[in-house]
């Protein structure tokens, strides 16, 4: 059970829900880690007194070091000080919520220490699935699911006594803002009406990867590497009311689900008190609050980031890397104002489209692909 723990990404949705699990549990925060968020990772370093922290952003690390210059805190900065927040300290567990493929990098230095990892940056197995669960099975770390729809499975599968009982996977998803829309009714949306979800409160590019659904996508990817199961045995189902985050199918086709309000304080808990439960700070379930709970068909032909994600899994190697890096770039363009929200699986397309695979990868391919399609993107647009 965890004691001391380190959260990459404090300052986001997650680190600070995360921090709210702090206070009831009473852990030791050994690190924090933000982007350039100095205004309150200084008040996070005044009531948690961690022993270090970074900011990515160097102008930012600069300010933070001189506003807790009274403190014992030891601020780092840049991605070399994320990483070693990562990798200091005596941490139990690292709570990686960093956005993006930034989130990689540490992930694997935290393995490398030993350091068990809650993961909720699901770029880490999406770009790089195979090296990061070949590490931890190498240094004997656990690797406990923070998304809502991962930990759920996860929480189902301990009631599986083999692996060969298990038939599918099922991931829940919300459908996002743009659900039963048309090609053509989403082609001149806007960036404002992409970041109003219906359910979750989220970071902005995690919320636009819901109203393209690639979000779902990449949790596709990520389950087949975190359960271990071959793409097809992977299902998706649009499920409105986000109150069953996901379910699995026995192969006497009995189904388990996991219930729970819209809350990401259960899987975060879950994971840093696996195997036991506690009381958390979210409201109990009330089902006669929601009396229908509704099931759909996810519609691939317009939301096609989620046919993409399965092809470039199916394929394997660097493509999930590939669609990855693709999509993050079209992503921060379309929020920008500078491409069509249709345009984000267009651009993901062309990416997959124009690298070749590379057999047994390293790390360093992995950073190379992403970069060959972000310049791919970029290129595309200009």
């Amino acid at each position: 059970m965890t004691e001391k723990l380190t959260i990459l990404g404090s300052t986001g949705s997650i680190g600070t829900q995360a921090l709210d699990v702090v206070d009831m549990r009473g852990y030791e925060v050994v690190a924090l880690t933000a982007d350039s968020n100095y205004k309150l990772l200084e008040q996070q370093i005044r009531k948690y007194k961690p022993k270090f922290a970074a900011l990515s952003n160097e102008e930012a690390a600069k300010t933070l070091r001189t506003l807790v210059a009274d403190t014992d805190t030891k601020v780092l900065s840049g991605k070399e000080g994320i990483i070693e927040c990562a990798r200091l300290g005596d941490s139990d567990i690292v709570l990686n919520s960093i956005v993006g493929i930034a989130g990689l990098a540490p992930t694997v230095a935290a393995i490398e220490e030993g350091r068990n990892i809650a993961l909720a940056n699901k770029e880490t197995l999406v770009a790089g699935g195979k090296i990061v669960m070949d590490k931890a099975k190498e240094k004997g770390v656990a690797i406990l699911p923070v998304d809502s729809e991962h930990s759920a499975i996860f929480q189902c599968l301990q009631g599986m006594n083999k692996k060969a009982e298990l038939k599918s996977i099922i991931l829940t998803a919300s459908g996002g803002p743009f659900f039963g829309r048309t090609k053509d009714e989403l082609r001149d949306v806007t960036v404002a009406q992409a970041l109003k979800h219906p359910n979750w409160e989220m970071g902005a590019k995690i919320t636009v990867d819901s109203a393209s659904m690639m979000n779902k996508g990449l949790e596709l990817i990520e389950a087949v590497w975190l359960f271990d199961v071959s793409p097809d045995m992977v299902d998706i189902v649009v499920h409105r009311e986000s109150i069953i985050h996901s379910l699995i199918e026995y192969n006497d086709n009995s189904v388990i689900a996991q219930l729970g309000v819209p809350d990401m304080r259960i899987p975060i808990q879950y994971a840093l008190t696996y195997p036991d439960r506690f009381p958390s700070p979210v409201k109990k379930l009330n089902l006669w609050d929601y009396q229908n709970l509704t099931f759909y068909r996810p519609d691939y032909e317009t939301f096609r980031c989620l046919e993409l994600c399965r092809e470039a899994i199916a394929k394997g190697g660097l493509y999930p890397c590939v669609a990855n890096g693709a999509n993050e770039m079209a992503n921060e363009l379309f929020r920008k104002g500078e491409i069509g929200f249709l345009e984000i699986a267009d651009k993901v397309q062309l990416a997959m489209e124009a690298v070749t695979d590379k057999k047994n990868h390293t790390l360093d391919d992995v950073f190379e692909y992403d970069r060959i399609a972000r310049q791919l993107v970029r290129d595309s647009v200009k």
